[in-house]
Protein backbone atom coordinates (compact mmCIF):
# COMPACT_ATOMS: atom_id res chain seq x y z
CA UNK A 1 0.00 0.00 0.00
CA UNK A 2 1.73 3.21 -1.02
CA UNK A 3 1.77 5.91 1.85
CA UNK A 4 1.96 9.38 1.93
CA UNK A 5 3.19 11.37 4.56
CA UNK A 6 1.93 14.83 5.00
CA UNK A 7 3.29 17.68 7.67
CA UNK A 8 1.39 20.03 9.43
CA UNK A 9 2.21 23.61 9.35
CA UNK A 10 2.07 27.38 11.37
CA UNK A 11 -0.92 27.02 14.00
CA UNK A 12 -0.11 23.17 14.59
CA UNK A 13 2.93 24.51 17.10
CA UNK A 14 2.47 24.09 21.15
CA UNK A 15 5.47 23.80 24.04
CA UNK A 16 6.50 20.90 24.62
CA UNK A 17 5.72 19.05 20.71
CA UNK A 18 7.88 16.44 19.72
CA UNK A 19 9.86 15.55 23.41
CA UNK A 20 8.73 11.68 23.27
CA UNK A 21 10.71 12.21 19.87
CA UNK A 22 13.50 13.69 21.20
CA UNK A 23 13.85 11.57 24.22
CA UNK A 24 13.17 8.53 22.47
CA UNK A 25 15.18 8.99 19.66
CA UNK A 26 19.59 9.79 19.34
CA UNK A 27 19.02 11.06 15.43
CA UNK A 28 16.26 13.51 16.62
CA UNK A 29 18.34 15.02 19.57
CA UNK A 30 21.26 15.29 17.52
CA UNK A 31 18.83 16.87 14.75
CA UNK A 32 17.72 19.67 17.79
CA UNK A 33 21.33 20.55 17.82
CA UNK A 34 21.87 20.50 14.02
CA UNK A 35 18.68 22.96 13.48
CA UNK A 36 19.61 25.46 16.96
CA UNK A 37 23.36 25.56 15.26
CA UNK A 38 22.21 26.57 11.82
CA UNK A 39 19.45 28.88 12.66
CA UNK A 40 21.01 30.40 15.71
CA UNK A 41 17.82 29.74 18.02
CA UNK A 42 17.78 27.41 21.27
CA UNK A 43 15.23 25.53 20.30
CA UNK A 44 14.88 23.07 22.54
CA UNK A 45 14.89 25.80 25.01
CA UNK A 46 12.02 27.21 23.18
CA UNK A 47 9.88 24.23 22.07
CA UNK A 48 9.99 22.09 25.63
CA UNK A 49 10.22 25.22 28.20
CA UNK A 50 9.53 28.33 26.10
CA UNK A 51 6.51 30.89 26.28
CA UNK A 52 3.64 30.33 24.12
CA UNK A 53 3.62 33.85 23.02
CA UNK A 54 7.69 33.05 21.83
CA UNK A 55 7.09 30.12 20.24
CA UNK A 56 4.28 32.02 18.22
CA UNK A 57 6.61 34.56 16.70
CA UNK A 58 7.26 33.80 13.08
CA UNK A 59 10.69 33.48 13.29
CA UNK A 60 10.47 30.75 15.63
CA UNK A 61 7.58 29.33 14.69
CA UNK A 62 8.72 28.04 11.53
CA UNK A 63 11.99 27.00 12.47
CA UNK A 64 10.63 25.07 15.50
CA UNK A 65 8.04 23.29 13.92
CA UNK A 66 10.19 22.60 10.69
CA UNK A 67 12.39 20.65 12.97
CA UNK A 68 9.36 18.62 14.97
CA UNK A 69 8.06 17.89 11.60
CA UNK A 70 11.33 16.20 10.41
CA UNK A 71 11.39 14.67 13.88
CA UNK A 72 8.35 12.92 13.42
CA UNK A 73 9.51 11.71 9.89
CA UNK A 74 12.77 10.28 11.49
CA UNK A 75 10.92 8.28 13.96
CA UNK A 76 8.39 6.83 11.20
CA UNK A 77 11.89 5.65 9.74
CA UNK A 78 13.21 4.00 12.67
CA UNK A 79 9.45 2.17 13.13
CA UNK A 80 10.43 0.65 9.25
CA UNK A 81 7.59 3.43 7.84
CA UNK A 82 9.06 4.74 4.54
CA UNK A 83 6.44 6.67 2.59
CA UNK A 84 6.15 6.38 -1.38
CA UNK A 85 5.18 10.18 -1.40
CA UNK A 86 5.55 13.44 0.67
CA UNK A 87 3.05 16.99 1.23
CA UNK A 88 3.17 19.94 3.47
CA UNK A 89 0.83 22.52 4.12
CA UNK A 90 2.29 25.98 3.90
CA UNK A 91 5.56 25.78 6.11
CA UNK A 92 4.72 21.99 6.15
CA UNK A 93 6.26 21.96 2.56
CA UNK A 94 9.92 22.50 3.75
CA UNK A 95 10.30 19.10 5.55
CA UNK A 96 8.34 17.52 3.07
CA UNK A 97 11.15 18.56 1.11
CA UNK A 98 13.76 17.19 2.89
CA UNK A 99 11.86 13.90 2.86
CA UNK A 100 11.56 14.10 -0.85
CA UNK A 101 15.56 14.37 -0.59
CA UNK A 102 14.98 17.60 -2.51
CA UNK A 103 17.06 19.42 0.24
CA UNK A 104 19.16 18.40 3.01
CA UNK A 105 17.95 18.74 6.67
CA UNK A 106 20.60 21.46 7.53
CA UNK A 107 20.00 23.61 4.37
CA UNK A 108 16.32 23.07 4.94
CA UNK A 109 16.74 24.66 8.43
CA UNK A 110 18.94 27.56 7.08
CA UNK A 111 16.47 28.72 4.35
CA UNK A 112 12.88 28.22 6.44
CA UNK A 113 14.73 30.33 9.36
CA UNK A 114 15.71 33.56 6.63
CA UNK A 115 12.15 32.91 5.82
CA UNK A 116 10.45 33.47 9.16
CA UNK A 117 12.77 36.68 9.63
CA UNK A 118 11.28 37.94 6.30
CA UNK A 119 7.95 36.83 6.71
CA UNK A 120 8.04 38.78 10.29
CA UNK A 121 9.76 41.47 8.90
CA UNK A 122 6.79 41.30 5.91
CA UNK A 123 4.16 41.37 8.66
CA UNK A 124 5.71 44.25 10.65
CA UNK A 125 6.14 46.86 7.30
CA UNK A 126 2.42 45.67 6.02
CA UNK A 127 0.68 48.47 8.48
CA UNK A 128 -1.77 45.89 10.01
CA UNK A 129 -3.15 42.88 8.11
CA UNK A 130 -4.00 39.75 9.28
CA UNK A 131 -6.42 36.40 7.97
CA UNK A 132 -9.96 34.60 8.69
CA UNK A 133 -11.10 31.52 8.38
CA UNK A 134 -14.45 31.33 6.69
CA UNK A 135 -16.79 28.33 7.72
CA UNK A 136 -19.59 26.70 5.47
CA UNK A 137 -19.22 28.87 2.06
CA UNK A 138 -17.72 27.12 -0.88
CA UNK A 139 -14.58 28.93 -2.32
CA UNK A 140 -15.59 30.28 -5.41
CA UNK A 141 -18.47 31.67 -3.65
CA UNK A 142 -15.89 33.55 -1.55
CA UNK A 143 -14.11 34.66 -4.37
CA UNK A 144 -16.90 36.33 -5.92
CA UNK A 145 -18.16 37.55 -3.05
CA UNK A 146 -15.05 39.38 -2.75
CA UNK A 147 -14.75 40.25 -6.35
CA UNK A 148 -19.12 41.28 -5.94
CA UNK A 149 -18.01 43.85 -2.92
CA UNK A 150 -15.30 45.56 -4.65
CA UNK A 151 -13.05 44.49 -2.25
CA UNK A 152 -9.36 44.52 -3.42
CA UNK A 153 -7.51 43.94 -0.41
CA UNK A 154 -8.72 40.48 0.67
CA UNK A 155 -8.11 37.25 -1.34
CA UNK A 156 -8.25 33.48 -0.53
CA UNK A 157 -4.69 31.77 0.96
CA UNK A 158 -5.68 28.68 1.95
CA UNK A 159 -8.34 26.34 -0.34
CA UNK A 160 -8.88 23.55 2.99
CA UNK A 161 -12.22 22.23 1.70
CA UNK A 162 -15.37 22.78 0.65
CA UNK A 163 -16.37 23.84 3.70
CA UNK A 164 -13.54 26.07 5.14
CA UNK A 165 -11.30 28.61 3.32
CA UNK A 166 -8.65 30.83 5.12
CA UNK A 167 -8.80 34.50 3.79
CA UNK A 168 -5.83 37.17 3.92
CA UNK A 169 -5.88 40.79 3.82
CA UNK A 170 -5.42 44.51 5.27
CA UNK A 171 -7.36 45.09 8.59
CA UNK A 172 -9.39 47.62 6.74
CA UNK A 173 -10.21 45.38 3.66
CA UNK A 174 -10.72 42.39 6.36
CA UNK A 175 -13.83 44.60 8.18
CA UNK A 176 -15.50 44.55 4.53
CA UNK A 177 -14.99 41.13 3.60
CA UNK A 178 -16.35 39.95 6.76
CA UNK A 179 -19.63 41.71 6.06
CA UNK A 180 -19.46 40.37 2.79
CA UNK A 181 -18.95 37.21 3.47
CA UNK A 182 -21.48 36.66 5.65
CA UNK A 183 -23.87 37.81 3.53
CA UNK A 184 -23.10 35.01 0.94
CA UNK A 185 -23.98 32.51 3.42
CA UNK A 186 -20.91 32.03 5.33
CA UNK A 187 -21.96 30.00 8.74
CA UNK A 188 -18.62 31.88 10.60
CA UNK A 189 -15.65 34.60 9.52
CA UNK A 190 -13.14 33.83 12.51
CA UNK A 191 -10.13 36.09 12.72
CA UNK A 192 -7.11 33.85 13.17
CA UNK A 193 -4.06 34.58 15.90
CA UNK A 194 -1.23 35.39 13.31
CA UNK A 195 0.78 38.30 12.91
CA UNK A 196 0.28 38.58 8.86
CA UNK A 197 -2.00 38.07 5.72
CA UNK A 198 0.36 34.63 4.69
CA UNK A 199 -0.08 33.41 1.24
CA UNK A 200 -0.91 37.24 -0.31
CA UNK A 201 0.51 39.99 -2.19
CA UNK A 202 1.36 41.41 1.23
CA UNK A 203 4.41 39.41 1.50
CA UNK A 204 5.93 40.57 -1.70
CA UNK A 205 8.79 41.94 0.48
CA UNK A 206 9.49 38.54 2.22
CA UNK A 207 8.46 36.94 -1.53
CA UNK A 208 11.65 39.16 -3.27
CA UNK A 209 14.34 39.01 -0.11
CA UNK A 210 13.46 35.03 0.15
CA UNK A 211 14.24 34.41 -3.91
CA UNK A 212 17.09 36.54 -3.72
CA UNK A 213 18.22 34.66 -0.91
CA UNK A 214 17.97 31.02 -2.63
CA UNK A 215 19.79 32.08 -5.45
CA UNK A 216 22.79 29.63 -5.23
CA UNK A 217 20.69 27.16 -3.62
CA UNK A 218 20.78 23.72 -4.99
CA UNK A 219 17.32 21.90 -5.38
CA UNK A 220 17.62 18.21 -6.49
CA UNK A 221 14.95 16.32 -8.18
CA UNK A 222 12.98 14.77 -5.67
CA UNK A 223 13.35 11.19 -5.03
CA UNK A 224 9.83 10.06 -4.66
CA UNK A 225 6.39 11.67 -4.81
CA UNK A 226 6.29 15.70 -4.12
CA UNK A 227 3.27 17.35 -3.99
CA UNK A 228 3.36 21.34 -4.39
CA UNK A 229 1.36 23.53 -2.51
CA UNK A 230 0.93 26.25 -5.58
CA UNK A 231 0.11 23.84 -7.92
CA UNK A 232 -1.83 21.43 -6.32
CA UNK A 233 -0.07 18.66 -8.37
CA UNK A 234 3.19 16.42 -7.95
CA UNK A 235 6.06 18.19 -9.39
CA UNK A 236 9.16 16.73 -10.64
CA UNK A 237 12.37 18.76 -11.58
CA UNK A 238 14.58 20.69 -8.32
CA UNK A 239 14.29 23.60 -10.77
CA UNK A 240 10.67 24.30 -10.94
CA UNK A 241 10.15 23.45 -7.03
CA UNK A 242 12.50 25.67 -6.12
CA UNK A 243 10.81 28.49 -8.04
CA UNK A 244 7.70 27.54 -6.48
CA UNK A 245 9.47 27.23 -3.35
CA UNK A 246 10.00 31.08 -3.44
CA UNK A 247 6.27 31.43 -5.35
CA UNK A 248 4.53 30.02 -2.27
CA UNK A 249 4.87 32.81 0.39
CA UNK A 250 2.54 35.37 -1.67
CA UNK A 251 0.57 32.16 -3.56
CA UNK A 252 -2.61 30.17 -2.03
CA UNK A 253 -2.14 27.02 -0.26
CA UNK A 254 -4.13 25.00 -3.13
CA UNK A 255 -4.71 21.79 -0.26
CA UNK A 256 -7.88 20.61 -1.83
CA UNK A 257 -6.02 19.98 -5.11
CA UNK A 258 -3.22 18.48 -3.52
CA UNK A 259 -5.17 16.10 -1.34
CA UNK A 260 -7.04 15.27 -5.23
CA UNK A 261 -3.49 14.74 -6.58
CA UNK A 262 -2.69 12.26 -3.98
CA UNK A 263 -6.05 10.36 -4.33
CA UNK A 264 -5.44 10.12 -8.33
CA UNK A 265 -1.45 8.72 -7.69
CA UNK A 266 -3.44 5.87 -6.10
CA UNK A 267 -1.58 6.33 -2.38
CA UNK A 268 -3.96 4.26 0.08
CA UNK A 269 -2.90 5.95 3.33
CA UNK A 270 -1.71 9.32 4.35
CA UNK A 271 -0.06 9.92 7.69
CA UNK A 272 0.19 13.76 9.61
CA UNK A 273 3.94 13.73 10.65
CA UNK A 274 3.68 16.60 13.14
CA UNK A 275 2.09 18.04 15.94
CA UNK A 276 -1.60 18.51 15.64
CA UNK A 277 -4.70 16.36 13.72
CA UNK A 278 -5.22 19.29 11.34
CA UNK A 279 -4.53 17.84 8.26
CA UNK A 280 -6.37 14.46 9.39
CA UNK A 281 -9.21 16.59 10.04
CA UNK A 282 -9.21 18.05 6.66
CA UNK A 283 -8.78 14.95 4.55
CA UNK A 284 -12.32 13.65 6.29
CA UNK A 285 -13.74 16.22 3.72
CA UNK A 286 -11.58 15.27 1.21
CA UNK A 287 -12.44 11.17 0.50
CA UNK A 288 -14.16 8.82 2.95
CA UNK A 289 -11.54 5.93 0.73
CA UNK A 290 -8.66 6.30 2.33
CA UNK A 291 -7.31 7.60 5.75
CA UNK A 292 -5.35 10.19 6.95
CA UNK A 293 -3.46 8.91 10.41
CA UNK A 294 -2.00 11.25 12.95
CA UNK A 295 1.55 10.81 13.76
CA UNK A 296 2.06 13.22 16.65
CA UNK A 297 3.93 11.21 19.34
CA UNK A 298 5.98 7.70 19.36
CA UNK A 299 2.73 5.88 20.25
CA UNK A 300 0.71 6.98 17.54
CA UNK A 301 3.63 5.66 15.37
CA UNK A 302 3.56 2.68 16.69
CA UNK A 303 0.41 2.02 15.78
CA UNK A 304 0.96 2.38 12.09
CA UNK A 305 1.12 -0.51 9.42
CA UNK A 306 1.95 -0.69 5.89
Amino acid sequence: MKTCVLFPGQGAQSIGMGKDFYETSSKVRAMFEEASDASGIALKALIFDGTEEDLKQTRNTQVALALVDCAAAVCLHEHGIVPDGAGGFSLGEWPALVEAGVLPFDRMIRLVAERGRLMDEAGKRSGGSTMAAVLNLEPKAIENALVAAGIEDVWVANYNSPTQSVVSGTEAGMDKAEAALKEAGARRVIRLKVSAAFHSPIMRYAYDGFKEFCTDAVFSNPTLDFFSNVTGHRETLGTEIKKLAAEQIISPVRWMDEEAAILEAGYGQCLEAGPGTVLAGLWKAASAEISCNPCSTVDQIATISL
